[in-house]
């Protein structure tokens, strides 16, 4: 009779184990998970990155532009028509430089229809833009953007634009 009774206390013990284990499991799942983190992906930084360099320069703020171009970065300019085009190199300390110095008219470069491509720690960008001083058109032209991704986040490896006086530039987009 020992035996029956033992064998069913340790059922008893068994089942109360398990149901409180399932009670536990409810209740921590009842709890409500904290706050996370707006989720961004690598095309939506890639393209923060981007917006950050014409923000540095609308801002007249050289530590906003320097910030964004990896040590190494190159900038080009490629003018010309297509049979006789001519590559111009920028040092891009230069253009940090040029970026910061105090003027009368802002530089806003302004961009529509971006394209981003993301493999890993790489990314491209096609970057249709139309340039203004102040509120007067300069150029427009397209902006091609390569990235890598660094600890701190996306940055600007290589910057070669082309340069027109006349672009199809959408409405929101001309001042």
């Amino acid at each position: 009779m020992t035996s029956i009774f033992c064998r069913s206390l340790r059922r008893s013990r068994t089942l109360l184990l398990v149901a409180a284990i399932g009670f536990f499991a409810v209740s921590t799942r009842a709890q409500p998970d904290p706050p996370q983190p707006p989720i961004r992906d690598a095309a939506t930084e890639v393209r923060a990155t981007i917006e950050a360099l014409f923000d540095g320069m609308r801002a007249g703020d050289s530590s906003a532009v320097r910030s964004v171009f990896h040590p190494d970065a190159r900038l080009h300019t490629a003018l010309g028509p297509t049979d006789s085009t001519t590559v111009q190199s920028t040092p891009v300390d230069d253009f940090v430089q040029a970026a910061g110095q105090p003027r009368e008219a802002v530089w806003d470069e302004r961009i529509w229809d971006v394209e981003i491509r993301v493999d890993g720690p790489l990314a491209s960008a096609w970057v249709p833009y139309a340039f203004y001083l102040g509120d007067e058109f300069s150029h427009c032209g397209v902006n091609t953007v390569q990235l890598v991704r660094q600890a701190e986040g996306w940055r600007i490896l290589q910057l070669t634009d082309t340069r027109r006086q006349a672009c199809d530039v959408p409405a929101e987009v001309q001042k």
